[in-house]
């Protein structure tokens, strides 16, 4: 059935379409800058959990490694943020090295028991890794602040001065800087996937036997995968140690946020390039949005958990693949997206195709 709409890669059509959706993209994000503090704030979280659920994605969505610790990740990439600018005065950009190697090098070894165990029993271990970091973060209580949280100075996080910021625009920097780094991680992530690597990730999944006859490493890619998302995880944390200012281990740390992370990948759609975003921006507003549907007899936590709930329930039964591949499948209904014809095969003067 022939569609309404065909466009072809490659084509001008395609390459305009693309310039037109950047472009209302950038206008978008330019009119969100410009709200309200608390507003501007709110896009900041969704765009650092979208960063973290990303990360998620490239263990569980595209290697099939269920992680249910990625909160130890996310944790640890914020705590080490907050050390170095504390207690040894690093600029906090200059943080995010540290942070993502020894975040990938946690994640590696963290990632050997997946060569072993998978599915369940390789999520009880991670879980293991996510209850235990709380506990980490209170023992050494004289790094970081144990029980009692580790409060980042105000002042240390203003805006760089080659921004053009005032120190009064935390706020914006904060924004900015995190569209950026989502930005370069998606596309890192993009290419990623549709590279050698990527397609052994994907081979892993769908049959880690049939991968390893085909001579995939598949011991490698399992460790490799999983530091890699830890150390995406635990970028996001660094920017959240920006962001907030103040870190708690019974705060943002604890197992419920490795749930967000893993709710966001399901309802946005687990292996896709864009399902962690609108997971993101659903695991942020619908507690908010249900804030001021409140009856007088019932409280806001269990109002915004009953919500929650039942839209995970409505998308796994209604969008299995998550919004993401719900929304695909309708938009391919009246519109497709053609590859470009293959290139025509050389011909010899014997008259054969080489």
């Amino acid at each position: 059935m022939k569609k309404a709409v065909e466009i072809q890669r490659g084509t001008w059509t395609h390459r305009a379409l693309v310039v037109a959706t950047g472009v209302a993209i950038a206008l978008v994000l330019l009119w969100m800058s410009g709200l309200a503090p608390f507003r501007v704030n709110q896009l900041t979280n969704v765009f650092i959990y979208a960063i973290a659920i990303t990360g998620l994605n490239l263990a569980t969505g595209y290697t099939g490694l269920l992680s249910i610790g990625h909160s130890a990740f996310f944790g640890l990439g914020a705590y080490t943020t907050g050390v170095l600018v504390m207690k040894y005065g690093w600029d906090p950009l200059y943080t995010v090295g540290p942070a993502l190697v020894l975040c990938f090098v946690v994640g590696f070894v963290i990632g050997l028991p997946a060569l072993r165990i998978r599915g369940l029993y390789l999520a009880l271990v991670t879980l293991a890794v996510g209850v235990a970091f709380p506990e980490l973060v209170r023992r050494f209580e004289d790094l970081t602040g144990g029980a009692r949280g580790l409060v980042i100075r105000r002042r240390l996080l203003n805006p760089p001065e080659w921004t053009g910021l005032r120190p009064g625009q935390r706020d914006v920097w904060m924004f900015w800087l995190s569209v950026v780094v989502l930005v370069i991680v998606v596309l890192l992530v993009h290419n990623l996937v549709r590279s050698r690597a990527g397609l052994a990730m994907i081979a892993t999944r769908d049959n880690e036997i049939a991968a390893a006859a085909s001579g995939i490493r598949v011991a490698a890619v399992k460790t490799s995968v999983f530091g890699l998302s830890g150390a995406v995880t635990g970028l996001a944390g660094c920017l959240f140690a920006m962001y907030l200012a103040a870190l708690s281990p019974d705060g943002s740390f604890t197992l419920l946020k490795s749930i967000e992370f893993i709710t966001g990948l399901v309802i946005g759609g687990a292996a896709t390039r864009i399902g962690p975003i609108i997971g993101a921006f659903a695991v942020v507003y619908i507690p908010y949005f249900t804030a001021n549907l409140n009856p007088s007899n019932v409280s806001q936590g269990q109002l915004s958990g009953v919500l929650f709930g039942l839209a995970l329930i409505l998308i796994i039964f209604l969008m299995p693949d998550g919004l993401v591949g719900g929304i695909s499948r309708l938009v391919g209904r009246v519109a497709t997206l053609r590859p470009p014809p293959a290139a025509p095969a050389a011909v010899s003067s014997r008259g054969e195709a080489t």
